[in-house]
């Protein structure tokens, strides 16, 4: 990995930073052998909930990273808005593409991005194939707990995050995407997060059902009578007319997930 990185990011190279645990490992590798060759960049749009940005820019901070920020109107590109199956595929590509102009502003010609092994097979790796993009945890069979236990050794403060994932993934395939469904999801898990402490979760957004999926383990946070109260009025409070708690914990979302409970 680390001949890898020095031999491809030699002239320079923007690391696109997420805040989670894959993007931010590599932006630090990055800074520690490239020095101020590396540069972190963040995409800002109506699909990051704000706590992730926040924390892009805590963790760029803490490795000592150049960051910029780029904001972004995800929802004007149609094929993100109508929520497909590509619907990664149309994300990435816009992203990338903007990413790709900065570098080309910043006369930067690599760009590399968090993917790991495990991940190899999504929709939106396409995209990143098409413009040019280097994914070094992909492209050398580094997993997801390898990866931890490099941020481990790092020291850095995400080596126990749980996995993110930007909040169109909680609106089932086929429904249209907007602004106010992806803010009143923010809002939900904000509060939910707020209350139980849990560290994975998603609020599946089914129109006028809420359903909260966390790790199996972290089900028990839910067993406080007041605290439930409190998450059942709020979500009500942002539209939902029922709240429910899935029982079989937290799945990735895949072309399974529809409108069909």
């Amino acid at each position: 990995m680390i001949e890898f990185i020095i031999e491809r990011g030699k002239d320079g190279v923007i690391v696109a930073l997420s805040g989670g645990l894959d993007s931010s490992t590599l932006a630090a590798l990055c800074k520690k052998l490239l020095g101020d060759k590396a540069i972190a960049v963040t995409v800002v749009s109506e699909l990051q909930p704000e706590e992730e940005i926040e924390e892009a820019k805590r963790v760029a901070e803490e490795i000592g990273i150049k960051h910029i920020l780029i904001e972004m109107s995800l929802l004007e590109e149609e094929g993100v808005a109508k929520n497909g199956l590509d619907r990664c595929y149309h994300c990435k590509r816009a992203i990338f593409t903007r990413i790709r102009e900065l570098a080309e502003e910043l006369g930067v010609r690599e760009i590399f991005d968090g993917t790991n092994a495990s991940d190899s097979q999504r929709p939106g790796i396409r995209a990143l194939r098409e413009l040019g993009i280097c994914s070094p945890w992909a492209e050398l069979g580094i997993r997801k707990e390898e990866i931890r236990e490099i941020a481990r050794d790092l020291g850095l403060s995400v080596s126990e995050k749980a996995p993110q994932s930007c909040l169109a993934t909680r609106i089932p395939f086929g429904e249209r995407i907007t602004s106010e469904r992806l803010l009143r999801i923010g809002r939900a898990e904000k509060l939910v997060r707020e209350l139980t402490g849990v560290k994975l979760l998603r609020v599946r957004d089914h129109g006028s059902i809420a359903r909260i999926e966390v790790a199996r383990g972290e089900i028990a946070s839910f067993s406080d009578p007041s605290k439930i109260d409190i998450i059942v009025r709020g979500l009500k409070e942002l539209g939902f007319k029922y709240v429910t708690l899935d029982l079989e914990g937290y799945k990735p979302a895949d072309a399974t997930f529809s409108s069909n409970l």
